[in-house]
Protein backbone atom coordinates (compact mmCIF):
# COMPACT_ATOMS: atom_id res chain seq x y z
CA UNK A 1 0.00 0.00 0.00
CA UNK A 2 1.24 3.34 -0.89
CA UNK A 3 2.68 5.38 2.05
CA UNK A 4 0.13 8.33 1.59
CA UNK A 5 -2.38 6.17 1.34
CA UNK A 6 -1.31 4.16 4.57
CA UNK A 7 -1.14 7.19 6.30
CA UNK A 8 -4.78 8.05 5.43
CA UNK A 9 -5.73 4.49 6.56
CA UNK A 10 -3.89 5.51 9.75
CA UNK A 11 -6.32 8.57 10.06
CA UNK A 12 -9.47 6.91 9.52
CA UNK A 13 -9.81 7.91 5.83
CA UNK A 14 -10.33 5.41 3.02
CA UNK A 15 -7.49 3.99 1.18
CA UNK A 16 -7.92 4.57 -2.85
CA UNK A 17 -6.15 1.63 -3.51
CA UNK A 18 -5.40 -2.40 -3.11
CA UNK A 19 -2.05 -3.26 -1.64
CA UNK A 20 0.64 -4.15 -3.97
CA UNK A 21 2.22 -7.05 -3.39
CA UNK A 22 5.12 -6.74 -0.83
CA UNK A 23 8.75 -6.61 -2.05
CA UNK A 24 10.62 -9.53 -0.46
CA UNK A 25 13.98 -8.22 1.69
CA UNK A 26 17.64 -8.90 -0.69
CA UNK A 27 19.84 -11.30 1.24
CA UNK A 28 22.78 -9.10 3.22
CA UNK A 29 26.28 -9.85 2.21
CA UNK A 30 28.22 -12.89 3.11
CA UNK A 31 29.56 -11.31 6.06
CA UNK A 32 25.99 -10.54 7.71
CA UNK A 33 23.71 -12.60 9.40
CA UNK A 34 21.02 -13.33 7.23
CA UNK A 35 17.85 -12.10 7.69
CA UNK A 36 14.31 -14.23 9.28
CA UNK A 37 12.77 -16.29 6.60
CA UNK A 38 10.14 -14.47 4.85
CA UNK A 39 6.43 -15.59 5.55
CA UNK A 40 3.69 -15.66 3.15
CA UNK A 41 1.85 -12.23 3.68
CA UNK A 42 -1.45 -14.34 4.75
CA UNK A 43 0.86 -16.35 7.49
CA UNK A 44 2.44 -12.93 8.84
CA UNK A 45 0.21 -10.99 11.14
CA UNK A 46 -0.73 -7.63 10.89
CA UNK A 47 1.22 -4.21 11.00
CA UNK A 48 -0.61 -2.95 14.30
CA UNK A 49 0.16 -7.16 15.76
CA UNK A 50 3.71 -7.05 15.18
CA UNK A 51 4.00 -3.61 16.62
CA UNK A 52 1.77 -4.60 19.87
CA UNK A 53 4.32 -7.83 19.75
CA UNK A 54 7.75 -5.60 18.67
CA UNK A 55 7.27 -3.37 21.87
CA UNK A 56 6.01 -6.40 24.26
CA UNK A 57 9.89 -6.21 26.51
CA UNK A 58 9.13 -2.11 26.28
CA UNK A 59 5.57 -2.75 27.39
CA UNK A 60 6.50 -5.11 29.77
CA UNK A 61 9.55 -3.12 31.51
CA UNK A 62 6.67 -0.41 32.40
CA UNK A 63 3.54 -1.90 33.08
CA UNK A 64 5.20 -4.63 35.24
CA UNK A 65 6.27 -1.18 37.57
CA UNK A 66 2.70 0.22 37.27
CA UNK A 67 1.16 -3.00 38.86
CA UNK A 68 3.23 -2.14 41.74
CA UNK A 69 2.58 1.39 41.98
CA UNK A 70 -1.33 1.42 41.70
CA UNK A 71 -3.88 -1.20 42.30
CA UNK A 72 -6.76 0.46 43.95
CA UNK A 73 -4.54 3.14 45.27
CA UNK A 74 -5.34 7.34 45.62
CA UNK A 75 -3.04 9.18 43.42
CA UNK A 76 -0.96 11.19 46.16
CA UNK A 77 2.34 12.73 45.75
CA UNK A 78 4.35 9.14 46.66
CA UNK A 79 2.50 7.78 43.91
CA UNK A 80 3.01 10.31 41.53
CA UNK A 81 6.88 10.54 42.74
CA UNK A 82 6.48 6.63 41.93
CA UNK A 83 5.07 6.97 38.97
CA UNK A 84 7.28 9.67 37.28
CA UNK A 85 10.96 7.20 38.25
CA UNK A 86 8.89 4.53 36.17
CA UNK A 87 8.44 6.37 33.20
CA UNK A 88 11.78 7.84 33.38
CA UNK A 89 13.03 4.39 33.44
CA UNK A 90 10.80 3.16 30.99
CA UNK A 91 13.42 5.48 28.45
CA UNK A 92 10.41 8.17 28.28
CA UNK A 93 13.08 10.52 29.34
CA UNK A 94 12.87 13.38 32.45
CA UNK A 95 10.49 16.36 30.50
CA UNK A 96 8.06 14.02 29.10
CA UNK A 97 7.95 12.30 32.36
CA UNK A 98 7.19 15.68 34.37
CA UNK A 99 4.89 16.68 31.69
CA UNK A 100 2.73 13.35 32.39
CA UNK A 101 2.75 13.39 35.76
CA UNK A 102 1.51 17.59 35.59
CA UNK A 103 -1.16 16.43 33.91
CA UNK A 104 -1.84 13.10 36.04
CA UNK A 105 -1.97 15.74 38.46
CA UNK A 106 -4.11 18.60 37.11
CA UNK A 107 -6.87 15.44 36.38
CA UNK A 108 -6.84 12.50 38.88
CA UNK A 109 -5.01 14.05 42.08
CA UNK A 110 -6.65 12.44 45.15
CA UNK A 111 -8.50 10.00 43.17
CA UNK A 112 -8.70 6.56 43.82
CA UNK A 113 -7.51 4.72 40.33
CA UNK A 114 -6.93 1.21 39.63
CA UNK A 115 -3.81 -0.02 37.32
CA UNK A 116 -6.25 -0.07 33.75
CA UNK A 117 -7.72 3.28 34.64
CA UNK A 118 -3.35 4.49 34.67
CA UNK A 119 -2.93 2.63 31.47
CA UNK A 120 -5.64 4.42 29.65
CA UNK A 121 -5.14 7.80 30.93
CA UNK A 122 -1.15 7.25 30.41
CA UNK A 123 -2.32 6.10 26.68
CA UNK A 124 -3.61 9.63 26.04
CA UNK A 125 -0.94 11.63 27.70
CA UNK A 126 1.84 9.87 25.87
CA UNK A 127 -0.46 10.17 22.20
CA UNK A 128 -0.58 13.85 23.01
CA UNK A 129 3.05 14.54 23.08
CA UNK A 130 3.16 12.41 20.04
CA UNK A 131 0.87 13.59 17.61
CA UNK A 132 2.25 16.97 17.02
CA UNK A 133 5.49 14.51 15.16
CA UNK A 134 3.91 12.44 13.61
CA UNK A 135 3.81 13.38 10.22
CA UNK A 136 4.75 11.49 7.20
CA UNK A 137 8.12 12.32 4.50
CA UNK A 138 6.20 13.91 1.50
CA UNK A 139 7.99 13.71 -1.43
CA UNK A 140 7.73 16.97 -3.61
CA UNK A 141 7.22 16.32 -7.47
CA UNK A 142 7.99 19.79 -8.26
CA UNK A 143 11.76 19.15 -7.21
CA UNK A 144 12.68 16.04 -9.93
CA UNK A 145 14.13 14.84 -7.72
CA UNK A 146 13.24 15.28 -4.24
CA UNK A 147 16.57 14.71 -2.88
CA UNK A 148 16.51 13.04 0.68
CA UNK A 149 20.02 12.74 2.49
CA UNK A 150 20.00 10.00 4.86
CA UNK A 151 22.20 10.09 7.93
CA UNK A 152 22.72 7.80 11.36
CA UNK A 153 25.32 6.18 13.26
CA UNK A 154 26.33 2.48 11.35
CA UNK A 155 24.27 -0.33 12.96
CA UNK A 156 20.90 1.50 12.87
CA UNK A 157 19.64 0.12 9.62
CA UNK A 158 20.15 3.21 7.50
CA UNK A 159 21.15 1.94 4.47
CA UNK A 160 17.96 -1.04 5.20
CA UNK A 161 15.70 2.66 5.54
CA UNK A 162 17.20 3.76 2.11
CA UNK A 163 16.24 0.50 0.46
CA UNK A 164 12.99 -0.26 2.04
CA UNK A 165 12.32 3.39 1.00
CA UNK A 166 13.32 3.12 -2.54
CA UNK A 167 10.69 -0.31 -3.01
CA UNK A 168 7.74 1.66 -1.26
CA UNK A 169 8.01 4.75 -3.50
CA UNK A 170 8.92 2.08 -6.14
CA UNK A 171 5.57 0.33 -5.56
CA UNK A 172 3.72 3.67 -5.55
CA UNK A 173 4.92 4.39 -9.26
CA UNK A 174 7.37 6.92 -8.76
CA UNK A 175 11.18 6.60 -10.15
CA UNK A 176 13.76 6.49 -7.05
CA UNK A 177 16.86 6.34 -7.21
CA UNK A 178 19.58 5.35 -4.83
CA UNK A 179 23.07 6.55 -3.97
CA UNK A 180 25.64 4.19 -2.53
CA UNK A 181 27.54 7.42 -0.50
CA UNK A 182 28.65 5.53 2.35
CA UNK A 183 31.66 4.98 0.27
CA UNK A 184 33.85 3.16 2.66
CA UNK A 185 31.64 0.07 3.34
CA UNK A 186 31.67 -2.28 0.63
CA UNK A 187 28.34 -3.88 3.02
CA UNK A 188 26.51 -1.04 2.38
CA UNK A 189 27.36 -0.53 -1.26
CA UNK A 190 26.57 -4.61 -2.03
CA UNK A 191 23.28 -4.38 -0.14
CA UNK A 192 22.24 -1.30 -1.79
CA UNK A 193 22.70 -2.75 -5.00
CA UNK A 194 21.34 -5.70 -4.56
CA UNK A 195 18.06 -3.74 -3.82
CA UNK A 196 18.48 -1.99 -7.04
CA UNK A 197 18.41 -5.55 -8.68
CA UNK A 198 14.92 -6.58 -6.83
CA UNK A 199 13.05 -3.14 -7.42
CA UNK A 200 13.93 -1.99 -10.33
CA UNK A 201 15.61 1.22 -8.50
CA UNK A 202 18.23 2.89 -10.17
CA UNK A 203 21.60 2.69 -7.85
CA UNK A 204 24.77 5.15 -8.27
CA UNK A 205 27.66 3.30 -6.85
CA UNK A 206 31.10 4.62 -5.75
CA UNK A 207 33.44 2.79 -8.59
CA UNK A 208 36.20 1.68 -5.93
CA UNK A 209 36.04 1.86 -2.09
CA UNK A 210 37.07 5.28 -0.41
CA UNK A 211 35.73 7.05 -3.19
CA UNK A 212 34.41 11.05 -2.92
CA UNK A 213 30.96 10.76 -1.13
CA UNK A 214 30.48 14.42 -2.37
CA UNK A 215 31.25 13.93 -6.04
CA UNK A 216 29.69 10.75 -5.94
CA UNK A 217 26.27 12.78 -4.94
CA UNK A 218 26.65 15.14 -7.00
CA UNK A 219 27.21 12.97 -10.07
CA UNK A 220 23.75 11.00 -8.98
CA UNK A 221 22.05 14.20 -8.66
CA UNK A 222 23.33 15.63 -12.01
CA UNK A 223 21.87 12.47 -13.63
CA UNK A 224 18.79 11.97 -11.76
CA UNK A 225 17.89 15.42 -12.46
CA UNK A 226 18.28 14.31 -16.45
CA UNK A 227 16.38 11.34 -16.11
CA UNK A 228 14.09 13.51 -13.73
CA UNK A 229 13.72 10.83 -10.96
CA UNK A 230 11.09 11.51 -8.81
CA UNK A 231 13.29 10.87 -5.14
CA UNK A 232 17.32 10.40 -4.95
CA UNK A 233 17.66 8.56 -1.66
CA UNK A 234 21.13 9.34 -0.57
CA UNK A 235 23.23 6.73 1.97
CA UNK A 236 25.87 8.38 3.70
CA UNK A 237 29.16 7.59 6.58
CA UNK A 238 28.07 7.10 10.61
CA UNK A 239 31.47 6.97 11.96
CA UNK A 240 31.34 8.93 15.24
CA UNK A 241 34.50 7.81 16.88
CA UNK A 242 35.71 10.55 14.20
CA UNK A 243 33.07 12.84 14.48
CA UNK A 244 35.08 15.81 12.99
CA UNK A 245 36.03 14.16 9.84
CA UNK A 246 32.17 12.95 9.74
CA UNK A 247 30.74 16.45 10.00
CA UNK A 248 32.95 18.00 7.11
CA UNK A 249 32.43 14.98 4.64
CA UNK A 250 28.27 15.25 5.91
CA UNK A 251 28.60 19.21 5.08
CA UNK A 252 30.32 18.80 2.14
CA UNK A 253 27.73 16.54 0.54
CA UNK A 254 25.36 19.03 1.84
CA UNK A 255 27.64 22.08 -0.26
CA UNK A 256 28.07 20.22 -3.75
CA UNK A 257 24.33 19.37 -3.81
CA UNK A 258 23.58 22.77 -3.29
CA UNK A 259 25.52 23.81 -6.56
CA UNK A 260 22.77 22.12 -8.70
CA UNK A 261 20.08 22.70 -6.60
CA UNK A 262 20.05 25.55 -3.70
CA UNK A 263 16.83 23.98 -2.02
CA UNK A 264 19.10 20.54 -1.73
CA UNK A 265 19.36 18.07 -0.05
CA UNK A 266 15.16 18.85 0.57
CA UNK A 267 14.97 16.40 3.57
CA UNK A 268 17.90 15.23 6.58
CA UNK A 269 16.33 11.97 7.79
CA UNK A 270 18.20 10.85 10.68
CA UNK A 271 17.59 6.81 11.44
CA UNK A 272 17.81 5.62 15.01
CA UNK A 273 18.08 2.19 16.43
CA UNK A 274 15.29 1.86 19.41
CA UNK A 275 17.58 -0.53 21.25
CA UNK A 276 20.10 1.94 22.05
CA UNK A 277 17.02 4.11 24.26
CA UNK A 278 18.89 7.16 25.68
CA UNK A 279 21.68 7.18 23.49
CA UNK A 280 19.37 8.15 20.57
CA UNK A 281 18.99 11.40 22.33
CA UNK A 282 22.65 11.95 22.33
CA UNK A 283 22.64 11.16 18.65
CA UNK A 284 20.10 13.41 17.67
CA UNK A 285 21.60 16.43 19.04
CA UNK A 286 25.24 15.44 17.36
CA UNK A 287 23.67 14.99 14.10
CA UNK A 288 21.62 18.21 14.66
CA UNK A 289 25.17 20.33 15.05
CA UNK A 290 26.43 18.48 11.89
CA UNK A 291 23.61 19.21 9.61
CA UNK A 292 19.83 20.64 9.47
CA UNK A 293 17.67 17.00 10.42
CA UNK A 294 14.47 17.47 9.09
CA UNK A 295 13.06 14.37 10.54
CA UNK A 296 13.71 10.95 12.16
CA UNK A 297 12.84 7.34 11.40
CA UNK A 298 12.97 4.73 14.33
CA UNK A 299 14.42 1.24 13.51
CA UNK A 300 13.86 -1.91 15.42
CA UNK A 301 10.91 -1.27 17.87
CA UNK A 302 10.55 -5.38 17.37
CA UNK A 303 12.46 -6.79 20.66
CA UNK A 304 13.41 -3.25 22.10
CA UNK A 305 13.04 -2.95 25.26
CA UNK A 306 13.54 0.79 24.74
CA UNK A 307 10.66 1.45 22.88
CA UNK A 308 9.38 4.40 25.60
CA UNK A 309 12.72 6.49 23.93
CA UNK A 310 10.23 7.78 21.04
CA UNK A 311 7.93 9.71 23.37
CA UNK A 312 11.60 10.90 24.72
CA UNK A 313 12.96 12.05 21.51
CA UNK A 314 9.21 13.83 20.40
CA UNK A 315 9.32 15.87 24.15
CA UNK A 316 12.64 17.10 23.40
CA UNK A 317 13.22 17.93 19.91
CA UNK A 318 9.80 18.40 18.49
CA UNK A 319 11.59 16.67 14.90
CA UNK A 320 8.85 14.78 12.82
CA UNK A 321 8.76 10.87 12.73
CA UNK A 322 8.18 9.89 9.55
CA UNK A 323 7.93 6.17 10.13
CA UNK A 324 8.61 3.44 12.80
CA UNK A 325 10.41 -0.16 12.11
CA UNK A 326 9.32 -3.70 13.03
CA UNK A 327 10.65 -5.70 10.93
CA UNK A 328 13.10 -6.91 8.20
CA UNK A 329 10.46 -6.86 5.21
CA UNK A 330 10.08 -3.78 2.90
CA UNK A 331 6.26 -3.32 4.34
CA UNK A 332 7.59 -3.31 8.13
CA UNK A 333 8.53 -0.32 8.00
CA UNK A 334 5.50 2.38 7.83
CA UNK A 335 4.48 5.34 9.04
CA UNK A 336 4.14 6.36 12.07
CA UNK A 337 0.82 6.87 14.23
CA UNK A 338 0.95 7.98 17.52
CA UNK A 339 -2.37 6.47 19.01
CA UNK A 340 -1.68 2.91 17.98
CA UNK A 341 2.17 3.30 19.41
CA UNK A 342 1.02 5.08 22.45
CA UNK A 343 -1.43 1.95 23.32
CA UNK A 344 0.50 -0.58 22.10
CA UNK A 345 3.51 0.63 24.98
CA UNK A 346 1.18 0.40 27.84
CA UNK A 347 -0.19 -2.41 26.32
CA UNK A 348 -3.96 -1.40 25.53
CA UNK A 349 -3.63 -1.84 21.78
Amino acid sequence: MALRDLWAKMRGKEAAAESPPPVPEPPPPAEAAPPPEAATEEARPGFLARLKAGLARSTARLTDSLAAVFTKRRLDEAALEELEETLIAADLGVAAAQRIVAGFRRTRFGKEVTEEEVKAALAEEISAILAPVARPLVIEPAHAPHVVLVVGVNGTGKTTTIAKLAAQYRAEGLAAWMVAGDTFRAAAVEQLQIWGERTGARVVAPEKPGADAAALAFEALREAREARADVLLVDTAGRLHNKSALMEELRKVARVLKRQDAAAPHSVLLVLDATTGQNAVNQVRVFKEMVEVTGLVVTKLDGSAKGGVVVALAQEFGLPVHAVGVGEKAEDLRPFDPQEFARSLVGLA
